[in-house]
């Protein structure tokens, strides 16, 4: 038992079992990042450093700084390898938002590799060992 409590730090966060509310959790966090890109691509219709560009941009770079905080607090709680093998599906958010924001059509190809990254996520996820 002495042995077994050497190895853990003090204070360190317990990590979160990979449930259904904690992926939803983390999968909220990866959803914030992507929406970085939207503000992004707003901002390159504007002029360069025109009111619109400037406030696209400051958007963006308020999302990336409200992302970086949740970020650091889901690496705490998850392991790394399930915590970046999650951050995959910001592929399928942004196909989501190019679709939605900007009426971008997606390919049965697109479709196809959304699958395979879905599907390695989901092992990822549900590996027990």
């Amino acid at each position: 038992m002495k042995k077994q409590q050497q190895n853990q730090l003090p204070n360190a966060p317990k990590r979160v079992k990979a449930t259904i509310k904690s992926i939803l959790l983390l999968q909220l966090v990866v959803m914030i990042y992507t929406l970085s890109t939207v503000a992004a691509k707003f901002a390159s219709g504007f002029a360069f450093l025109s009111p619109g560009f400037l406030g696209c941009y400051g958007l963006e770079i308020v999302i990336l700084g409200v992302y970086a905080l949740l970020w650091q607090q889901i690496i705490k709680r998850f392991d790394l390898s399930v915590a970046y093998a999650n951050r995959s599906i910001a592929l399928l958010w942004s196909m989501l938002w190019a679709v939605v924001f900007f009426h971008e059509t997606v390919t049965i190809q697109n479709a196809i590799g959304a699958a395979v990254v879905i599907a390695g996520t989901i092992v990822v996820n549900t590996d027990e060992s």
